[in-house]
Parts: C-alpha cells; structure tokens; sequence
C-alpha cells in the first residue's frame, strides 16, 4: 500500500489541492479509504490526518470501511419511487441477502441508496462500480445479481444482458440514452467543430469576443442568471498571477440531466466554448467540474480532449494565434449537491470541503487558488460558441427581451415523452405539456427541488428570468401523485441530506421543517402548523448559500400553491402546538454537529 499511495500522490505532483483526485484514485484502487491509507496520505502531503478526514467524510462516494467488490447505488429520487424504485429495492435485497447500507459477509456486494445521478428520463437507474444502469426492473435485478455472481464485470453485464446501446458511443459503455426530442442552436447538427477558433477567433480580439456576448445578453444558464458577458469583463479586467476557466458540471439538481446529454452528443462544442472564455479572459488552464455519478464519462471525454489537442484546438498558439495557450482538465466531485454552487465547486477543486465561501470577494477576483475566476455552466459554454459565431445581434432574435436565446430543459415525470427538449425562452408551461405528452397534470415543478411547484392554474406562465426562472429542471406529476409524502417530503429529506451543515439555518430548519410536514402527513397537524413551516421558511433565508436559502421551497410553495392538500390533513377541532416536537428535531438536528443541548433545565 505505502508504494501504491506514494505513486498516486506523485502522480498528482505532491499537491494537497488535488486531493480530491488523490482520494477517487486511492479509493478506486482499494475500494476504500482506510486509516493506513489516510496516514500515508497526509504524510505524503504534508497535511493533517485530520484535514485528509473532513475532506473524507464531507463526500457521499468516498467511504473509510470496504463498500463491497460491487458497490451498488440505487438513485433515491422522487421520479425513482414514482416509476417502481421501490419494486426495485426488494428484488435487489432479496437476492442479495442483505438489507440497503450493508455488504455482504463476503465482501462482494454493498447496496446504498443515493440521490438523484442524473437519469430521471429512464428511471429507476443505478450505479454500479461507476457505470449505470437504466429502466431496472426486478427481472433485470435478477439478470445483474445472477452474473456478479458469476464474477462477470459491470461492462459485460451491460452488453450481454440489456444494454439496448441506442444513441450510446461505445466508449462510454454504459446503458444511458441522451433522448434528444427537440434540437435548436445548441443541439442542432449543423455545428463544424473547432470551427470558432479556427476561423473566427484568430481574427477578433478578446475585448471584442466579449463585447459580442454583452451584446447578446446571455444570462447563465446554470439557474442563477448572472450576465456572462459582465462575469467575462470583471474577470478580464481583475488583477492576479493567473486566470482561471472553470466549468460547472456538477448538476446534482433533482431532475436534471441536459448537461449529461450536451457533454455526450456536443462535448466539443462545451470544450471550444471553454477555450474562447480562456481566450476572452486571458487564461490557459479550464478545469471541467464533473459530478462523480458521471464518472463513466471519463475515458470518452479524455479521448475527446485528446483529439482537440491533437488538432491544435487545446495547447499551444491555438487556431495559430501567436501566445495563445489553453488546454482542459477534468476534476471529478465525489458526491456533494452543494457544490454546485460555484465557491463551494472552488474549494472542493482545492481539495477541501465543499463548504461555500463568504462574499465579497467574488469567484471573478479571488477564486480557484485565490486567482480570478470564471464559473460557468455547460450549457452556457456551449452557447457562447453559438454567439461568437453569428454575433450577439443574431442571439437576441431568439426568446424575450429580457431572457434572451434557448433554453434546455430536462423534462420527466409523468408524460409519454420524457428528455431533453431545446426550446426559446417564453415558451408556456401549458405548451411545454402538451409538447411532451402530459394529461392530466396535478402539477409541475419547476427548477428542481430549489424551484417551484405550480399546479394548473399557472400552467399560462412563461419560461424566463421575469416569470418562471430554471435552470433546466422540469418534473411532471399527474393526479395519481401524493404530492405531499411522495414529493415534497422527497424533496425536503434530499435537502437534510445535502445540507454541509455550515449555517445552523440550513442545517436546523430543514429537520424542524421536515419533521412538521411529517407530523401534519400523519394526521396530527394543526391551523398553526402551517403559520410555523411559513416563517420557518423565512428563517431559512438567511442561509448562507442558495442550498440553504431555497431548501425550504418544496413546502413553501406546495403550500402557496397546493394549500387544499394541507387544510384536507389538518385537524379542524384542535389548534395547539406539540412543543416536543420542535425540541426533539433541534435535538436530532443537533447531532449532525455533535452537540446535543440539555432541553432537561428548561
């Protein structure tokens, strides 16, 4: 092990902020991360045991006990459980023999439950050994158990058993399908790779190519809507030794998949809007930050960036502009929703816990290793390239005024066609349904988790920045659905979960609210129950990132718009509180942090 773990950590140049890279290797070389391996580690390093361990613990996928020679994730998520995950968790644990969170006394299989991986088009899907399964059934359980059994690799259970392959490249090997249903600019086939910095680029200066994307008044694409072309200017103009160009893959919003879909079919494309950010900023190191559950993307995007380098569209006077060098590394997270927020994505690529950062200052002054930073998302990078292209006039036909282009929209739920749809920005929401197949929609949510659920009489409103503001996530529920217990308690446990307990809001009113809703789902509920969880609401806004500051939304806007489904559970004769109930989830929520407080004395 000691020779092992030395080559792993001098691979990476002995550099404590790449641990993350260190501990995937170390952990997908062992199947753990065991104390021998961490004291070796933090030697090499030069660290603290202690600061080797929080970066531990801090991820989902990193493990210190052996997870099993299969290590199988089952996605947890609200569509999962509406299209038979639970079917799927028994036949897992009865052929297996063990219970989810356990391995097997062998050592060959762990079952884990995990959240969203990004497959809410073709659920219930799973990771095993970082590649995945899609559609599972129990007969399909069956057919995987059966060959692990066997001792056949995760690749061949894919292509001998039922990997339908369709729209797949080989090199990805594994059972995922794009579902492209409608094309615009981005998804469109027309796009000549390498095009933009070959033809276009040589002739503009940077100043220039970000005076055509101020002029198309892109906004981001990942949620937050920040205007690219001013995020550009501020890094440009920002002092530091050196630029940075990052690009935020890490789309852990329930419900969204677009970027898994435009990394698979445009990866170039993503790559050379990259590359005219670096160009546009003065940078020459992108880093794509890829969240863990696509890590069967690794091989395929390594040989696409190895291709570009090939044809001098990565390295060195790129498109034969004198001193222009750039070129792209991917960083894979290791199972963390918050950090896609962009200092949180900062600090896990420093090796650190993705715990987000105070601001001022912002990423575009002081960001990856303390240097200007851009963060920008997939779909956003791979717009860019688009404007560059036919100019920023050309863009701001598409869409509003004031939300300008097209937008990708990762569609699931209930609806006969669920995938990625490329639509302008002020498309209705009614349209959206008939669009993909919906009848009879008890209602949608908008934006994933952090979004907002609107039931039919909103169903006139718009996709845009003015109106209803996503970054992707649209989740269809029919009137078959318990929106309360099968999707927004969902919902509020996957935020207990994901919370990185830094603000005692975040980490306290997520369980306190919870723990309500469950109170009022078991017919215990009263009139102030439902005043609590709104100013509870409140409370959570003062959280310190957007995790934080939208984790009480699932509640809050179910009962803005869906208050007949709490009056219908709420006790009409009574109107008391259950004190107990608050002291005991602050007591439970208490433990995450080890401090538990003695309620005795009061």
């Amino acid at each position: 092990m000691k020779n092992t773990v030395k080559q792993i950590v001098e691979k990476y140049g002995n550099d404590k902020t790449r641990l993350m890279d260190i501990l995937i290797d170390t952990q997908e070389t062992f199947g753990f991360i065991g104390q021998e391996a961490v004291e070796l580690l933090a030697h090499q390093l030069g660290m603290s045991q202690v600061d080797v361990n929080q970066t531990i613990s801090f991820y989902h996928f990193f493990s210190t006990k052996p997870r099993g020679e299969y290590a199988i994730y089952l996605n947890d998520s609200a569509v999962a459980h509406m299209f038979g995950r639970q079917a799927v968790k028994e036949a897992f644990e009865k052929e297996v023999g063990i219970k989810f969170g356990e391995v097997t006394a062998d050592g060959k299989i762990g079952l884990f439950n995990t959240a969203c991986i990004g497959m809410n088009d073709q659920e219930p899907a799973a990771i095993i050994n970082n590649k995945v399964f899609t559609r599972l059934t129990p007969y399909r359980v069956r057919e995987i158990i059966k060959h692990i059994r066997e001792g056949r690799k995760v690749e061949g259970l894919i292509n001998e058993s039922f990997g339908d392959g369709k729209n797949q490249l080989p090199s990805l090997r594994a059972m995922v399908s794009s579902n492209i249903r409608r094309k615009g600019m981005i998804l469109s086939d027309d796009y000549v790779y390498g095009s933009v910095t070959r033809d276009i680029l040589p002739k503009m200066s940077p100043e220039a190519v970000i005076a055509e994307i101020k002029h198309s008044h892109i906004r981001g694409r990942g949620g937050a809507g920040f205007p690219t072309g001013l995020k550009w200017e501020f890094c440009r103009r920002a002092k530091g030794e050196k630029h940075f160009v990052l690009c935020n893959a890490d789309e852990g919003e329930p419900g969204t998949f677009k970027d898994r879909v435009i990394l698979t079919e445009k990866p170039e494309l993503v790559f050379e809007g990259m590359t005219i950010a670096g160009y546009a900023i003065g940078s020459d190191e992108g880093v794509l930050y890829l969240r863990y559950e696509y890590r069967y993307m690794k091989e395929y995007l390594e040989q696409v960036l190895a291709k570009m380098r090939a044809e001098n569209q990565l390295g060195k006077n790129i498109g034969g502009i004198e001193g222009f060098d750039f070129d792209i590394r991917i960083q894979f997270g290791a199972g963390a929703y918050v950090c896609g927020e962009e200092s949180a994505l900062i600090e896990s690529l420093e090796g650190k816990r993705g715990e987000p950062r105070d601001k001022p200052p912002f990423p575009v002054e002081k960001g990856y290793l303390n240097q200007p930073t851009i963060i920008n998302n997939v779909e956003t990078f791979a717009t860019a390239v688009r404007i560059v292209q036919n100019g920023g006039e050309w863009f701001t036909q598409f869409g509003t005024e004031d939300s300008t282009g097209t937008k990708i929209l990762s569609i699931s739920g209930d609806c006969m066609f669920p995938g990625v749809y490329e639509v302008n920005w002020g498309f209705n929401v009614a349209d959206m349904l008939n669009m993909v197949g919906a009848y009879d929609v008890q209602g949608v949510q908008v934006g994933g988790p952090s979004g907002t659920l609107i039931g039919p009489d909103e169903f006139h409103r718009t996709l845009g920045y003015s109106d209803l503001s996503t970054g992707g996530s649209m989740i269809i529920f029919g009137r078959q659905r318990n929106l309360l217990k099968d999707v927004v308690l969902n919902f509020m446990e996957f935020f207990i979960e994901e919370s990185c307990g830094s603000c005692s809001t975040c980490r306290n009113m997520t369980q306190v609210m919870t723990n309500k809703l469950k109170k009022i789902l078991n017919g215990k509920g009263v009139a102030k129950d439902l005043d609590d969880l709104k100013q509870w609401g409140k409370v959570l806004q003062a959280s310190r990132c957007g995790l934080g500051q939208t984790a009480g939304n699932p509640i809050i806007s179910s009962l803005k718009n869906f208050a007949p489904l709490y009056d219908a559970l709420i006790q009409k004769d009574k109107d008391f509180d259950e004190g107990f109930d608050l002291v005991a989830s602050v007591q439970n929520s208490c433990k995450y942090v080890g401090r538990v407080p003695n309620f005795n004395h009061h």
